[in-house]
């Protein structure tokens, strides 16, 4: 028990590491409409329809029920298409929730969580919540976010075999990439692979994500995660999107179209624009902040990302959206550049 001089404020009964890290900062939620929104790198195409029907059937009165506390529909509809047995296959509350289950069953306080930077932010986060201890050089973002560029699997294979811990190969944008580190579950037992099906599905607003792994480790993570982590909606939502592949894919291949003419138009303005394998660009023009810009986009009512970091405050990552939308954003910066 905290001595009785810490709980003389509220915040005396906060964990000390908590109070001192930076929260996680989600890209900006306008409130009403009017907005282009090129900031959190949700999929502008609507999901398949067949997720409006598995919506609508579940409004019933078995809404008054729990539900499945293994979302077992949808982790059959994911084994059966990526090919894997259900016990693979943990589901989550978005694949940000399955990262917190990761750390709350794999770090004890002061362990080490090794990490290339700049990645995604929520990272930083949740070894802090941890209390552990970030090495900047295992979990790998493939696609990484916010470059949007990706490593070969054979590296993440090599990686694999060269140490002895978990390695996490965070595959959000993998859909919209070349290639996937699915198969290394089946070969490698220290191989956790996680999906989101926030942004090829379009389900940012079903939170659903999966985990696949060796069924020794699933059956750890199960251990330490919220008792009934996703809705019946969410399941639902979930096994039906993942039985209608062809929807995704379309939309993912118009994603790709419209992300190589959004590079090469951001190049003709100047920008440096790594190679993106995900459904967001980084465009940078190095060593020149680009608030300024960020804001100006904002007063024509169009979101990018910005980060007012060390690493990245002179760059925006730019989510790829309908043609017209892209279309917009570029009119936009031209005006701007004037």
């Amino acid at each position: 028990m905290r001595k009785r001089s810490d709980a003389s404020s509220p915040l005396g009964f906060i964990r000390p590491a908590v109070r001192v890290m930076a929260g996680y900062t989600p890209g900006e939620q306008p409130q009403g409409g009017g907005f282009i929104k090129l900031n959190t790198n949700e999929n502008p195409y609507a999901p398949s329809p067949r997720v409006r029907e598995a919506i609508a059937a579940c409004a019933t009165d078995e809404i008054r029920l729990y539900p499945d506390p293994m979302a077992d529909a949808l982790r059959d509809a994911a084994a059966a298409r990526y090919d894997l047995p259900r016990d693979h296959i943990l589901a989550g509350n978005g694949s940000d929730e399955l990262l917190a289950i990761v750390l709350r069953a794999c770090t004890d306080a002061g362990d080490r969580v090794a990490y290339p930077t700049p990645t995604y932010s929520l990272y930083d986060v949740l070894v802090a919540i941890a209390g552990a201890e970030p090495v900047r050089v295992t979990i790998v973002c493939n696609p990484n976010a916010p470059s949007g560029t990706a490593i070969a699997v054979d590296e993440i294979a090599e990686l694999s075999e060269q140490v002895a811990g978990l390695v996490v190969v965070d595959e959000a944008y993998v859909d919209f990439a070349d290639e996937s580190a699915l198969a290394l579950v089946r070969a490698r037992p220290n191989v956790l692979v996680l999906r989101s099906l926030s942004k090829s599905f379009s389900l940012a607003g079903m939170r659903v994500g999966l985990a696949f792994g060796a069924p020794a480790v699933i059956a750890e993570l199960c251990k330490v995660k919220d008792s009934y982590n996703l809705s019946r909606v969410s399941i639902a939502a979930g096994a039906a999107a993942l039985a209608d592949h062809e929807t995704m894919r379309a939309h993912v291949r118009q994603v790709r179209t419209t992300r190589a003419r959004l590079s090469g138009r951001l190049r003709d303005l100047g920008y440096e624009v790594p190679p993106s394998q995900a459904n967001f660009v980084l465009a940078r023009r190095p060593g020149c902040d680009q608030r300024g810009v960020y804001e100006a986009l904002k007063r024509r009512r169009i979101l990018v990302r910005y980060f007012a970091t060390p690493e990245l405050y002179d760059a925006l990552r730019i989510t790829v959206g309908t043609d017209a939308e892209v279309d917009a954003l570029l009119a936009a910066l031209e005006e701007i550049e004037k």
